[in-house]
């Protein structure tokens, strides 16, 4: 059997597996749902764009949030509502691949974007003074770029590893979108290497970069906590949480679904968890951002009354 041999041309995509009303009902629930993903993200990434008082380095990194929210959902979703109205819910062996490529690098990009606004944060308030000279748009370039980078090479290291693989079947995947592990069963030879090499990058960007967060946060706390004046507390309180609380739901969620034992949870409940992975956080980031960021509401208010003006 020749190792880059492929026998599998189309694979079946089995979804939720539920009555065909129900069916219905959820394509209309989860295309309301990313209408609303590529809509807020829309909007925090125009304001951005267009009000220069957000030009600074925090919201330069959030811009690259929203791009990557739109694009990580554009991966995924419209396959599965499309499956959710047709009677055959086949894709091409070839765009299931390269669906899997383009959800594992925008899921790193990800990841990491949320550890440069984490740095971005303890900077500006541990090193206030300092802040101008270190988060410089020469250093803002590189690490924004660095984030694409490694993130896209790291993706095609997965990918270069599947495609060695011989693929014989089954043809269906017990999943709504080409997920990586699902992938793996797909093939008709030992996928112990792959398996380890998602383990291990799983443990190198989610656990990692995780602990990193926190001992980043329990910094950045501990400086609010020594700031004299109250309102200067609430702002650096109010900007802190909202980026904890997307911290929080991305890398819970992607632990959860990449480091926990497989035995630990059944395909129905990984399905939710990687519903909630590609669709549902990447529609709450820009409602965490614009809900609880002062600057993002005045900013759609300025944009708001010019319009209005004209």
């Amino acid at each position: 059997m020749e190792s880059n041999q492929t026998w599998i041309t189309e694979v079946i995509l089995l979804g939720f597996q539920v009555d065909p009303a129900l069916e219905l009902f959820l394509f209309g629930f989860f295309l309301l749902f990313y209408s609303f993903t590529l809509m807020g993200n829309g909007i925090i990434l125009g304001l951005i764009c267009l009000d220069s008082r957000l030009h600074t380095p925090m919201y330069v990194f959030l811009s690259h949030l929203a791009i990557v929210d739109m694009s990580y959902a554009s991966s995924t979703v419209p396959k599965m509502l499309a499956n959710l109205v047709m009677h055959k819910k086949v894709i091409s062996f070839a765009p299931c691949i390269l669906q899997t490529f383009s959800y594992l690098a925008f899921a790193i990009t990800e990841c990491l974007i949320l550890v440069v606004m984490c740095y971005d944060r303890y900077v500006a308030i541990c090193h206030p003074l300092q802040y101008t000279l270190i988060m410089n748009w020469r250093v803002c370039t590189v690490l924004a770029s660095t984030c694409w980078i490694f993130s896209f090479l790291l993706a095609l290291v997965h990918i270069t590893l599947i495609l060695r693989l011989p693929f014989c079947g089954p043809q269906k995947i017990n999943h709504f979108f080409c997920q990586i592990m699902s992938v793996f069963k797909l093939a008709c030879a030992d996928t112990r290497l792959n398996q380890a090499v998602l383990f291990v990058d799983s443990a190198f960007v989610l656990v990692g970069p995780f602990c990193l967060v926190l001992v980043s946060y329990l910094h950045i706390l501990a400086a609010i906590l020594r700031i004299q004046s109250g309102e200067g507390r609430r702002k650096a309180f109010s900007t802190c949480s909202s980026h904890l609380c997307v911290v929080g739901l991305f890398f819970g969620s992607a632990i959860v679904l990449y480091m926990a034992p497989k035995s630990s949870h059944s395909q129905e409940q990984r399905k939710i968890l990687s519903l909630f992975y590609s669709l549902f956080n990447p529609m709450l980031n820009p409602l965490i951002y614009s809900l609880r960021n002062a600057e993002v509401k005045g900013a759609l208010k300025r944009v708001l009354w010019k319009q209005r003006s004209m």
